[in-house]
């Protein structure tokens, strides 16, 4: 069951890494800037890289469900592969709202891309999990002897 599991898990790692990332770059700016807790205003370059790390927070949860799920009920190394490329884009996101806000953007809408096709893999990997089990029709079967 495990290695069933491994990229998944790798990716998470990865995610949970990039995460501490980001909340270190915070903790550098609060220094550079002298913005010390509890306060979250000050230099308008500190609340951009603030702001950055708490949407990617704020971004986290939804990441993992759906990226766990589309992993488990889909296709573990699509969804990997995926949730590499939604990794990157907060790379992107964050560099970019670090520079100014309008270089966001393109991170921030190839992240929300990423995440709607890990939906759209949870949604279908469940329903097609469910016809399985309650209606014995498995939709995946069926396209896989199709192509193969």
């Amino acid at each position: 069951m495990l290695e069933d599991c491994a990229l998944l898990a790798a990716v998470s790692l990865l995610s949970a890494i990039q995460q501490a990332y980001f909340a270190k770059q915070v903790g550098n700016a609060r220094m550079k800037y002298k913005v010390m807790p509890p306060a979250v205003t000050g230099s308008s370059d500190f609340e951009r890289i603030f702001r950055a790390q708490q949407n990617s927070v704020e971004f986290f949860p939804v990441f993992l469900v759906v990226f766990w799920i589309s992993g488990l009920f889909s296709n573990q190394e699509i969804a990997s592969i995926i949730g590499l490329a939604y990794l990157f884009s907060r790379c992107l996101y964050f560099n970019g709202y670090a520079e100014s806000s309008k270089r966001r953007l393109p991170g921030f809408r190839i992240g929300i891309a990423m995440l709607l096709i890990l939906t759209i893999l949870s949604i279908g990997g469940i329903l097609n999990s469910m016809s399985d089990k309650y209606f014995d029709f498995n939709l995946a079967k069926m396209i896989r002897k199709l192509f193969l």
